[in-house]
Parts: structure tokens; sequence; C-alpha cells
């Protein structure tokens, strides 16, 4: 195990619709059986981003583990994205695409061992208007499908069926884009516009296959019809698009406008209806405990 005193956790008590004081303790036994100190930080929806912060400031930490979803992730990212921390991942979440694209595994025990262990991938981060984006960020039916579910009082991924079909009935799509690349514009009409910084939704579809989170670029999914066919062949491993389904751009920068304001959503989590988005690389990857 790499050597380090200080070792945060953060977990987020209500993601998943989940208990996570048995994975607590056992990640507290691990690391205290090592004589390494253990601190906990529990979420609570307000203000957590300056109170991660003042933790990390007050005990130093040398890894920060976290417990949730995408969205906890990108709260303890954007708590620390000025400072040289790795962090590991705990899925534990109704929706875990960031987990599932850099290959952290299912076993309990193997989640342990890497994330008290030393090996890392460099996660490229994105920055879309004022938020960070460190997976998927997407404006249209998929946004939707998430505004609703966070309405809902149902959680888990039974939440997220449980709303498919009243936001397909209630969607006003499709969807008219305008895509601004290096001074160039692009028109489009779809059910939605993905920013994809990995290839996988937490449901494991694959709707950037080409796409690596640590190559300086991410790309720009436009999927232009509600083909079940082609939606399905997204959990295929060894999925390709028809041109007719879905286009691809791969970029370092974009600005996207609508004419009305639609659904927008950035790792998991809504955001606001909205008629632009600018995305460019961060200045700063994210380091990531792996297997």
């Amino acid at each position: 195990m790499a050597d380090f005193r200080n070792i945060l956790m953060v977990v987020n008590p209500i993601s998943g619709g989940e208990e996570k004081e048995d994975l607590v303790k056992e990640v507290r036994q691990a690391v205290e059986k090592s004589n390494y100190k253990f601190h906990l930080f529990k979420t609570t929806g307000e203000n957590d981003i300056p109170k991660i912060k003042e933790e990390i400031d007050q005990i130093q930490p040398e890894r920060v583990l976290v417990v949730g979803g995408d969205g906890t992730v990108k709260i303890v990212a954007e708590a620390l994205f000025h400072k040289d921390l790795p962090i590991a991942i705990f899925p534990a979440g109704s929706a875990n695409g960031l987990a599932l694209n850099v290959g952290i595994p299912e076993n309990r025990k193997q989640q342990i061992e890497v994330a008290l262990g030393d090996h890392f991938t460099n996660l490229d981060v994105l920055q879309v208007n004022d938020e960070l984006c460190l997976h998927l960020s997407d404006i249209g039916l998929n946004a939707e499908l998430i505004k609703n579910y966070e309405s809902a009082s149902i959680r888990g991924k039974f939440g997220y069926l449980m709303q498919s079909i009243p936001t397909l009935v209630r969607s006003k799509y499709p969807y008219e884009y305008e895509v601004e690349i290096d001074g160039k514009v692009y028109n489009h009409k779809g059910i939605m516009l993905a920013i994809a910084n990995c290839q996988k939704y937490g449901t494991g579809a694959k709707i950037n296959p080409e796409g690596r989170h640590d190559d300086g670029k991410f790309e720009i999914v436009i999927f232009k019809n509600l083909d079940i066919t082609e939606i399905l062949g997204t959990l295929r491993e060894d999925v390709k698009f028809n041109p007719d389904f879905a286009e691809t751009i791969s970029t370092e920068q974009a600005i996207i406008s609508c004419k009305t304001p639609i659904a927008f959503q950035i790792d998991g989590e809504f955001i606001e209806n909205t008629q632009k988005i600018e995305v460019k690389i961060a200045e700063k990857s994210l380091k990531i405990a792996v297997k």
C-alpha cells in the first residue's frame, strides 16, 4: 500500500438509496490497521464544496476517498481542483458512470485495495459554463429524464425507469442545436446532444465509442432520432453508430446554442434549462486511483 499519513473519506449518505455504514466501517478498519489516520466527512447538500475545502486544509490528507455517484465525485473534484490530491471512488450512486469508465471493480475488497493502492489514471477535466464536468454532460432528452427523476420520490435505477415514459410523452424533441467549433458553425436537429469526456453512461450504454478520458479532447455527440434498435445497440461493446442516428465531433472547445431553453445536466445532476453552453478542456486533470 502507498505510504500516506491522513486519508479523508467523503460520503454522500443518500446517494443510490443505500446505507453506507458497512462500507465506511470496512474502509476505516483497513486504514487504521495500517496505522494511518482516517477522517470522515458526510455531505448534506448544503455548502458541501467549501466545507470539504476546509476539511482538506485542516487535516492535509494525501488522498480523498469518495463514496457516492458521479455527482458526489464532481463535488469533491471541485473542492480539490487546485490541489494536487488523488481521489479514489467507491461507486454508490444511482448512476456510477465515471467509476465504470475508469474500471473500478464491483467487488468491495478489490475497491478498498484500489483505493489504497498506487496505480492511477489522469482524467481530463472539462469546464462547462461555470461548472466542472468529469464524465458526461448532455442537453435534451436525457437531461429532462434526470430533471424528472430528481423531483420524484423513488431513487435508484428503478426510479429512472419510472420516469422514462412520462419524460418521453412530455418531451418536445426534436431540438435544434447550433455548434460552433474553431469559427465553424454546425446546425443540427436531434433528441439529445452529449458532451462526452468518457465512453459510457452508468447504465453501460456506450455513447462515445472512440472517446478517451485522457487524450486532451472531448466529443460532441448529436443523437438525431429516437431509434430504439440503435439505442439498444449502445449496450454492445463493439457499437458503431449509423450516421443517420448519431454524429460525433472531437474537439478541445465548443459553443452550443439553442433557440429555446432546454434541460441541461452534468455528471448526472440536473443544472438548469439553458440556451447556451461553452465547453473547453480545463487546465488541470484529476488523478484517480485505478486497478
